[in-house]
């Protein structure tokens, strides 16, 4: 098995240090109580179990209305961290991520797809809503203050890292981990980016079955 930490030296410096397991052990506990209902879907443990990671947030969306994760994980939400002007990563990511989407759509399954902008500075409503339209009409694109953002950010244990630069192309260091949140049960999974469309697709649709 392999310990792969966020961003390593990012996150101890931020004074998260969560460690996720990815390998042949599942998350043996839900944060409900009840079980864990998802144990044969799980392909990854996070240490201290799945409520380590997520919970409320407060963000702005392409509106400008302020909503909570209440407003947004209305059915399953895969989530993403990024920002619009990263030059590679985010546009692969998110693009596996609205393939696996229209993939679980095929199979009768509607997954909402999220983009969470770690650079608000750059990244207005305006910005997130656009670039989230184009990716996929259900697309929510989210950003928010510096404040908001951050709080959000700690929540799910992501990690970002605005270069230092006066440059107005900078670029931004960040965790690149795609988030599976449940209506009613919270976050239950998380995927590394080397995960294709097709299997991002079968193993969301073993979570949203077991539901």
């Amino acid at each position: 098995m392999r310990w792969i930490t966020l961003a390593a030296a990012g996150v101890a410096g931020l004074g998260l240090g969560l460690v996720f397991l990815v390998g042949g052990d599942r998350v043996t506990g839900s944060t409900s109580g009840e079980g864990d209902r998802f144990a044969q879907c799980r392909g990854a443990q996070v240490a201290g179990g799945s409520g380590q990671i997520g919970g409320s947030f407060e963000l702005v969306n392409a509106a400008g209305e302020t909503v909570t994760d209440t407003d947004v994980i209305t059915k399953p939400s895969l989530l993403y961290f990024g920002y619009t002007f990263c030059p590679d990563v985010c546009p692969l990511d998110t693009a596996r991520n609205v393939a696996a989407v229209e993939i679980l759509e095929e199979r009768g399954h509607i997954v909402t797809p999220v983009f969470i902008s770690i650079d608000p500075e750059r990244d207005t409503p305006e910005v997130v809503g656009a670039f989230a339209e184009n990716l996929h009409p259900r697309m929510v694109g989210l950003t928010g203050s510096p404040e908001q953002v951050k709080a959000a950010s700690q929540t799910f244990r992501t990690y970002y890292n605005r270069q230092a630069s006066d440059d107005p192309y900078y670029l931004v260091d960040h965790s690149t981990f795609t988030y599976l949140v449940l209506p009613g049960h919270g976050f239950v999974e998380f995927f590394r980016r080397d995960a294709g469309p097709e299997d991002l697709a079968d193993r969301v649709q073993c979570f949203v079955e077991a539901m």
